[in-house]
C-alpha cells in the first residue's frame, strides 16, 4: 500500500508551504530533498569542470559525471551507457535527432510522421524541417476517446516514411500509448521511431529495447530532476551515423586549420562545458526514482486521478476529455463558457495550483473544438484531500463564474 505521507515527507516544499495544492506535475515536478542536496553539495564540496582536469577533484567529479550517464542507461534500460546523450532536455533531445539525424535524409519525396496528440516540442522540430527541406508532415489521427487510432498510423506510415516520431505520453489527455505495439508497425517498414517519453518517465516503465525505439527522449525536471537536464537516448548504429549538431570544446579528437576529427558518441554530441550540477541532479533523481516502489506509485496516482474524475463528473456543463483513460495521471476538462485562465486563475487564488490553456498541444485542442482546457495533473504526492479542494473550489467558481 502506498504511504503518501512518507513519500510527502521527502520534498521540503510541503513543509514550506503547507497551504499549497499542487496539481501541476505535468508542468514540472516538485525536489525531493536528496536531489537539492547532491546539486548542493556539488557546488558546496566538489566543484569542477568534467574531462579536463587531471587532479583527483576532477577525476571524482567525472566520475560522478559518467556514472550518471550509466544510471540513465539502467533506468530506460539501454543496451550501454555509449548510448545515452546529455541534453537541455527532451526538446534540446529531439531538435538534436532532427537536425544531426534526419536532415540530411529529406527531400521531395520524403515523409516525417507525427501524431494530433504531440507536444510542440515534438511537432514544430519536424515541421520547420520538413519546410526547410520540402518534406511533407503526415499525422496520426486521434479518436474521440482521445486514444490513437492505430489504423490512421498504418496507413501513414509508408515506404516515403524517414520518420516515425510519436509520445509515450499525451501532456493534455494521460493517455498512454502502446509504444511497442506502435514501434513493431514502424519497424516492419524499417522506419526510425523516436519517442517523446517526457511524461511517462516518472511512473512508467521504460525499455528502449523491448519496444525497439530509435530513439527516446525525457526530461530531469519532469522526474523530480532539476530543470535545464534531459536524456537523449540513440541506438548505438544510429548515433555513429549522426554528425555533430554542435562545436567546440571537448567533442573532437583532433583538430587543425584544415580539418577536425570528431570524438564518436556520445561525446561527439556534447561540446562544451555540459551542465554537470543538472547531471548530478538527475543522478540522484534516479536513484530516488529507483528506490521507490513505482508501481505501486502509479497505483495510487491513477486511482488518484480516477477519484478526482468521480468528484468532477457529475458537475453540470463539464467535458471530460479522455475521461476513461487506462493508468492516466492528467484529468483535462473544459466547463461550459468559462474560460480556462478564469478557472485557473479562481483556483489559484484558493493556493490549488493548475494549468490552463492549450499546454503546448494547439493542434489537439482545435481537433476537439476547444480554445484550451484546464489541467489537473497528478503525483505520487498528492492526496485525496487536495483533490477534494481542487473540485470544491472547482464548484465555487463555476457558481461566481456563470458556468
Amino acid at each position: 500500500m502506498w504511504d503518501v505521507e512518507s513519500f510527502r515527507d521527502h520534498f521540503p516544499l510541503f513543509s514550506a508551504q503547507p497551504g499549497l495544492a499542487y496539481l501541476d506535475n505535468a508542468a514540472t515536478t516538485q525536489k525531493p530533498a536528496a536531489v537539492i542536496e547532491a546539486i548542493a553539495g556539488y557546488y558546496s564540496n566538489g566543484y569542477a569542470s568534467v574531462h579536463r582536469g587531471t587532479y583527483a577533484l576532477a577525476d571524482a567529479v567525472t566520475r560522478t559525471y559518467e556514472g550518471v550517464r550509466k544510471k540513465a542507461a539502467q533506468f530506460i534500460n539501454a543496451g550501454s551507457e555509449k548510448e545515452i546523450v546529455f541534453t537541455s532536455g527532451a526538446t534540446g533531445g529531439i531538435n538534436l535527432v532532427a537536425e544531426a539525424f534526419l536532415a540530411d535524409k529529406l527531400n521531395s519525396s520524403r515523409s516525417i510522421v507525427v501524431t494530433a496528440m504531440e507536444h510542440h516540442s515534438n511537432l514544430l522540430p519536424w515541421q520547420a524541417l520538413a519546410a526547410r527541406c520540402g518534406a511533407y508532415l503526415r499525422v496520426v489521427r486521434v479518436d474521440p476517446d482521445g486514444r490513437l487510432n492505430l489504423n490512421s498510423l498504418a496507413e501513414c506510415l509508408d515506404e516515403h516514411t524517414a520518420l516515425l516520431a510519436v509520445t509515450h505520453v499525451s501532456n493534455v489527455l494521460g493517455v498512454v500509448n502502446p509504444i511497442k505495439e506502435i514501434a513493431a508497425e514502424a519497424n516492419g517498414r524499417n522506419i526510425p521511431v523516436l519517442v517523446d517519453a517526457a511524461q511517462g518517465a516518472m511512473l512508467h516503465p521504460i525499455d528502449v529495447q523491448d519496444w525497439r525505439c530509435d530513439f527516446l527522449v525525457f526530461s530531469g525536471h519532469k522526474v523530480f530532476g532539476p530543470t535545464g537536464i534531459g536524456v537523449l537516448y540513440g541506438k548505438k548504429e544510429r548515433l555513429e551515423t549522426m554528425r555533430p549538431w554542435q562545436y567546440g570544446g571537448e567533442m573532437v579528437l583532433d583538430a587543425t586549420f584544415a580539418h577536425s576529427e570528431y570524438a564518436p558518441a556520445p561525446a561527439r554530441f556534447e561540446a562544451g562545458t555540459p551542465n554537470i550540477a543538472g547531471v548530478t541532479g538527475l543522478g540522484a533523481a534516479i536513484d530516488f526514482l529507483t528506490a521507490t516502489d513505482r508501481s505501486a506509485a502509479l497505483e495510487y496516482t491513477t486511482g488518484l486521478r480516477r477519484y478526482a474524475v468521480g468528484l468532477l463528473a457529475d458537475m453540470p456543463g463539464i467535458r471530460i476529455l479522455a475521461r476513461d483513460a487506462a493508468d492516466s495521471v492528467i484529468v483535462s476538462f473544459a466547463l461550459n463558457e468559462i474560460h480556462p485562465h478564469d478557472i485557473a486563475t479562481f483556483l489559484g487564488q484558493d493556493q490549488v495550483a493548475i494549468r490552463a490553456g492549450h499546454h503546448c498541444a494547439q493542434p489537439l485542442m482545435d481537433y476537439f473544438g476547444l480554445p484550451g482546457s484546464t489541467r489537473v495533473s497528478l503525483a505520487p504526492y498528492n492526496t485525496e484531500r487536495e483533490v477534494e479542494r481542487m473540485a470544491e473550489s472547482l464548484k465555487e467558481a463555476r457558481r461566481l463564474l456563470g458556468g
